[in-house]
């Protein structure tokens, strides 16, 4: 369980689905818990492909398109931070009065779309993950045997588990702010969020220190 045991902290620690529970429960509080539930499975399922993705082939495409992971670090970072910051501001006064019982009208490629950007990418597996995983990928034993296989189910097993994770807090974090209560729920998405954009600040200096030790 070696793999396992590397990856699914790492992995973990910067996905950190329990903070991102209470950001995904504040762009989605005026959605049925119907529509919310299925925004959160699209959300662990996107999540899944994403980390997959980025484990087994992130390195060639990014190479393949000539973008380095700093590049890649210095975009994400600003995407992050402009998220939380728009989060941050969010006036908490806004008409709530809508029929929650119906929730918002929205198709299923709208459902989809939402669940992709910003939900997925940037604000739960974002550059910081994508990162991460392209790191774990580029360390993983080569050819064809025992110890590629070993890699692959310990990191899928890391994946599946970290997914299972997201979805159940995404899928019940109404529950979740119910259970802390009002007060508690707006102090936690705030603080989230400033921790999300401070997140997206030390992405983005991380690409940048690194880009300019390259020049």
């Amino acid at each position: 369980m070696s793999y396992f045991l590397l990856a699914f902290p790492a992995l973990f620690s910067i996905v950190n689905p329990f903070g991102g529970a209470f950001i995904f429960l504040s762009a989605t509080e005026r959605f049925h818990p119907t529509l919310r539930a299925r925004l959160a499975r699209w959300v662990a399922i996107y999540s899944f492909l994403i980390v997959n993705f980025s484990v087994y082939i992130g390195a060639y495409v990014l190479t393949f398109f000539g973008i380095s992971v700093p590049v890649l670090r210095v975009a994400g970072g600003i995407v992050i931070a402009l998220a939380a910051w728009r989060m941050l501001n969010d006036d908490d006064t806004t008409d709530n009065t809508k029929d929650q019982s119906s929730g918002l009208p929205m198709d299923d490629s709208r459902i989809s779309r939402m669940a992709f950007y910003p939900l997925t990418m940037p604000l739960t597996t974002g550059p910081g993950t994508i990162s991460v995983a392209v790191s774990l990928g580029a360390n993983r034993p080569r050819g064809v045997g025992e110890g590629e296989l070993l890699f692959m189910l310990q990191m899928t097993l890391a994946c599946v588990v970290l997914c299972a994770m997201i979805y159940l807090l995404y899928r019940y974090s109404q529950r979740i702010s119910n259970f802390i209560g009002a007060t508690g729920t707006a102090v936690i998405v705030r603080l989230s969020a400033f921790l999300l954009f401070c997140i997206g600040i030390q992405i983005f200096w991380n690409g940048a220190a690194e880009l300019l030790r390259s020049l």
